[in-house]
């Protein structure tokens, strides 16, 4: 090769050279390695330590859920205070028939939220204003607070709301003396199938069952008066006590059984059976809360607790 051939070959893969440098180079399609999912768990890590809430929502510590009617609505409990002395509170266990005691559950929770930071520290309230919420919505149309303006007047919807959406008495559905056929006054009422055959008192007996207050008070309607729980064995002491207290404080006659006509799966009663003081309070009529009076005995009640 002379002289000119070879600058020209020089030329030539130096040109050659450049225009290979020049072009793209093509991308190749590769599994993502193992490191690269690692990188990306460690970064959804880092984000769920940073927001907590983005892995698990924590839910309002003040009311828990505690299960749903026949017809899907919940039955919820609110809490005040956070001691470990659980004074239960329960309205509405016959619907749109006694919606006076939803109304009275509820005028206490306008209370404690105006008051809550005056409850004792070692006491925790805890009201279940509706039980029955299918039966207080067909009377009321709702399971929220409500004015008495709100309930239908019409009698045989106010005694067809006593009853849960299968139309058995919740009252007559809790393990003491349980039967499938209850009397309410005169009237046989159904029981259920079998005691707890009903998901309202399903979820009351697992809310009790796990959380064990220290007592219970429930409101009925209509007789003006405070009767205590038993189911056998005999009124506990501290029952009798609680029973005392709140009828003195409110200005209620006080009994020691309610015995009008017979009673079968009554809700104070089976309490009764697993050892906790409760009672009923029942309202003198159907249409008044009678808060004043109530106010007073809510307000005994806690006291004595905070004070054991």
């Amino acid at each position: 090769m002379n002289k000119k051939t070879a600058i020209v070959v020089a030329i030539l893969v130096l040109v050659g050279a450049l225009l290979i440098w020049k072009l793209p180079v093509p991308e190749i399609a590769v599994d993502q390695p193992t490191d690269t999912v690692a990188t990306t768990a460690t970064s959804t890590a880092t984000t769920t330590a940073e927001n907590p809430a983005a892995e698990s929502p924590v839910e309002n510590p003040s009311e828990t859920k505690i299960g749903s009617s026949v017809e899907g609505r919940d039955i919820v409990a609110y809490h005040y205070g956070t001691g470990d002395k659980e004074i239960l509170f329960v309205g509405g266990i016959h619907g749109g028939y006694s919606w006076n005691t939803a109304k009275v559950a509820y005028e206490l929770m306008d209370y404690l939220e105006d008051t809550e930071d005056k409850l004792p520290s070692n006491i925790k309230v805890t009201v279940i204003p509706v039980l029955n919420p299918d039966g207080l919505t067909k009377a009321v149309g709702t399971t929220a607070d409500f004015e008495a303006a709100d309930v239908n007047a019409s009698v045989d919807i106010r005694v067809a709301s006593r009853f849960n959406a299968n139309n058995v008495d919740l009252n007559r559905n809790f393990g003491c003396d349980w039967k499938a056929e209850g009397m309410w006054q005169s009237k046989k009422v159904s029981g259920g199938a079998q005691a707890f055959s009903e998901p309202e008192s399903q979820a009351f007996r697992s809310y009790v069952e796990s959380h064990n207050p220290e007592s219970v008070v429930v409101w009925y309607s209509s007789a003006g008066g405070v009767y205590a729980s038993n189911c056998h064995d005999g009124v506990l002491p501290e029952t009798t006590t609680l029973a005392d207290i709140y009828g003195k404080a409110a200005g209620y006659s006080v009994h020691k059984e309610y015995n009008f006509y017979e009673i079968t799966g009554d809700m104070v009663n089976w309490l009764a059976s697993k050892d906790i003081p409760a009672i009923s309070v029942l309202l003198t009529t159907h249409t008044s809360t009678e808060w004043t009076k109530n106010r007073a005995g809510i307000d005994a009640v806690i006291t004595y607790y905070a004070d054991r």
